[in-house]
């Protein structure tokens, strides 16, 4: 058995790169992207596994954030979910280390705000 994986456009490419290799693959799986509510319930399951949460602020400004990912050639759904929150939680350590003198409560390790947010692809 062998299973061929891709994003539909890149697949089509490589199926027509040789006539006949579309008909040599038996089953072909189309699954529809996520919805943006899907993409976000992705995130918070991935940010509870690691003991991480959004602020209610910080899922609004990730929301807008991913409406304009999704858009981008390069969006690749759940994986670029898990790569923004990990960046996420980057940003949220140094800005929680910026200031060392202050106190930090649990709570305050484990909620991601605004701030943390990337505010464009790659940042």
């Amino acid at each position: 058995m062998v299973i061929l994986a891709g994003y539909q456009d890149r697949m089509d490419t490589f199926f027509s790169s040789n006539p006949g290799m579309s008909s040599r693959i038996a089953h072909h799986l189309d699954f529809a992207p996520y919805t943006m509510d899907e993409l976000v319930a992705i995130g918070r399951s991935m940010l509870d596994g690691a003991s991480y949460y959004l602020s209610d602020q910080a899922e609004v400004a990730f929301r807008e954030y991913l409406t304009v990912r999704m858009g981008q050639p390069r969006f690749a759904n759940a994986r670029s979910v898990r790569n923004d929150l990990e960046r996420a939680r980057l940003r949220h350590a140094h800005r929680l280390a910026s200031d060392p003198e202050l106190s930090r409560s649990k709570d305050d390790l484990m909620r991601i705000e605004p701030a943390d947010i990337p505010v464009g692809p790659g940042s």
